[in-house]
């Protein structure tokens, strides 16, 4: 099954399912690279925060990408992000998503949408881990209105020609990207 959640009150209606239904798992894993991590994600956390006992943010290593930030250094921005969530993890991992579902106990994937564009590749991911596993559910939250265009790239690309991205991530994470952008700039300088 694979359920787009449009409002809070259809969020809420799942909660009441979930709990209704005690063989459910209620730990769910957000998986992402979060190069960087922008309100975006964390609009998607908070709310998946109100529907699961825990949610773990799993910072993934994407083959196909070169991240702007390490790993350790995006997990540490989440980290701090949501320190005021008590019930978020924040983890790493390499490898296949279900199976890390799967070590963690987690019965359901989170996956935001931003517009529908977003879908087709959402949904064929959901689709190919539910072959892989079929009790794990993908949960689709559309993205709140404010962050419907913003994306990770979108952030590095302002940030990179210094433009103000604090509108758009953490304070702590728009000193980061000033920071990482003016060493490449003073590198390059060098070069």
């Amino acid at each position: 099954m694979i359920k787009i959640i449009r409002s809070r009150s259809e969020e809420l209606d799942i909660v009441d399912g979930l709990i209704q239904n005690q063989q459910a798992s209620l730990v769910a894993l957000y998986p992402g690279s979060f190069d960087p991590l922008t309100y975006g994600h964390l609009d998607i956390i908070d709310r998946a925060t109100h529907l699961f006992e825990k949610v773990v943010v799993s910072v993934v290593r994407n083959p196909r990408k070169t991240p702007l930030f390490t790993t350790e250094e995006r997990m540490e921005h989440i980290r701090k992000a949501v320190a005021h969530l008590n019930n978020v993890e924040v983890h790493f991992f390499d490898g296949l998503t279900y199976q890390y579902a799967h070590t963690l106990g987690a019965k359901f994937l989170i996956r935001g949408l931003r517009a529908v564009s977003d879908f087709e590749l959402e949904l064929q991911m959901a689709q190919t881990n539910r072959t892989l596993d079929q009790e794990l559910e993908t949960i689709f939250l559309a993205t709140a209105t404010e962050y419907s265009f913003l994306s990770s790239s979108v952030v590095r690309e302002i940030a990179q020609f210094g433009g103000p991205v604090d509108h758009l991530v953490p304070a702590h994470i728009a000193q980061a990207l000033a920071h990482k952008f003016s060493l490449k700039a003073v590198a390059e300088e060098e070069q």
